[in-house]
């Protein structure tokens, strides 16, 4: 029962709630204790009258703030960013089956990265695990339909299927892709200049006094391993050294292909130098490794190695390998404002972020033959 002065008015406070409702209270209750109308309040407490040039009255607006004060009043998130047709969510979706919860997955500080940057730009995220085992996969037509939950998303993995992406980009949905994309009109992305790094890498080596030096890489057309591949033969043929088709080992298997013996006959061919790419399995790197142990050489005494970009995170605690650091967490923060601005209207653009060479010690002069 509402309590009553001696007059029989209503003592002012908080309104009564609707019959059999409890919860919080709505905008209704707001404007039936102000005395004004419902669409006054919503005016008044989304500060739209403001921005249109004709505020409401200076004693409206009090009235409004009193009673929305009175009640309790917060504004429900969910229908501020309906009204915005926003909802303030970003997006991230792998194409690796993986959303690591290991510190030293290399996926790891890329999400920290767009985590900070996230929370810095106003924006939570949505993670879609549908490529993980047992999801929906990624594969088929709308089959990244569900992304449009968010405002804009983020995509990462070495191998995105380019007609869901283009799709997407068609709608006017904001994109950014993490890395390299083979065809990238239309499409926002950010990716490492692994083409510079791996330059820089391979003229080291020449520096050093390596005449020859062989590159051994998966048999994968995905970007990254073709820029990869493009900035080491760039370094050879800046250093004056052999860049044929004899200076790239590529294989599908390397563990059964890159055996003892074909790195006994490089060296018989006079290569002191061996280059691996990096990639998420880290396998090009471990057979190059096991071959060079089997053989039994001193390394960087009789063979020097390197690897474009971080070794296998079980490996980490092992001597570093000369090479360049992939900064991770660069890459996912500015994926993050290239997204931002994609769905604040900005046109879509292409960013590289330079690596950091790491001189490791895996690499020394060269032996000679």
């Amino acid at each position: 029962m509402v309590a009553k002065e001696a007059t029989g008015r209503a003592k002012p406070g908080r309104a009564p709630a609707p019959p059999g409702r409890r919860g919080r209270p709505r905008q209704a209750e707001v404007a039936r204790l102000a005395g004004v109308s419902q669409a006054t309040v919503s005016l008044v407490l989304s500060g739209r009258d403001l921005a249109t040039g004709r505020p409401i009255s200076a004693e409206t607006r009090g009235k409004v703030l009193d009673a929305a004060r009175s009640l309790g009043y917060v504004p429900d998130p969910a229908a501020s960013r309906l009204a915005a047709a926003r909802n303030n969510l970003l997006g991230v979706f792998s194409f690796t089956a993986t959303f690591p919860t290991d510190v030293r997955h290399s996926y790891y500080p890329f999400l920290v990265g767009v985590e900070q940057e996230a929370a810095a730009q106003g924006y939570d995220l949505v993670l879609f695990t549908g490529s993980s085992s047992g999801g929906a996969g990624a594969s088929g037509a709308g089959a990244l339909n569900r992304v449009r939950l968010a405002d804009g998303c983020l995509f990462l993995g070495r191998h995105a299927p380019a007609d869901e992406l283009r799709r997407l980009v068609a709608d006017d949905f904001p994109v950014v892709h993490v890395g390299r994309p083979d065809d990238a009109e239309g499409l926002a992305w950010v990716g490492a200049d692994y083409v510079s790094a791996s330059r820089e890498v391979v003229t080291t080596l020449a520096g050093l006094g390596h005449r020859r030096v062989v590159l051994v890489r998966e048999d994968d057309e995905a970007p990254a391993s073709t820029d990869r591949e493009r900035g080491f033969l760039d370094g050879l043929s800046a250093s004056g050294l052999p860049a044929g088709p004899d200076a790239v080992f590529r294989s599908g298997d390397l563990r059964r292909d890159l055996t003892a013996d074909r790195v006994s006959a490089w060296l018989a061919e006079g290569v002191t130098a061996f280059v691996a790419e990096e990639t998420d399995t880290g396998t090009a790197w471990r057979a190059l490794r096991a071959a060079v142990d089997a053989v039994g050489l001193d390394c960087p005494g009789r063979v020097s190695l390197a690897l474009l970009g971080s070794p296998p995170a079980d490996l980490a605690d092992e001597p570093a390998p000369m090479g360049f650091d992939i900064p991770r967490p660069t890459l996912g923060a500015e994926a993050v404002r290239l997204l931002a601005a994609r769905v604040a209207g900005e046109p879509a653009r292409g960013t590289l972020v330079a690596c950091a060479f790491r001189p490791g010690t895996t690499a020394g002069p060269s032996a000679g033959p």
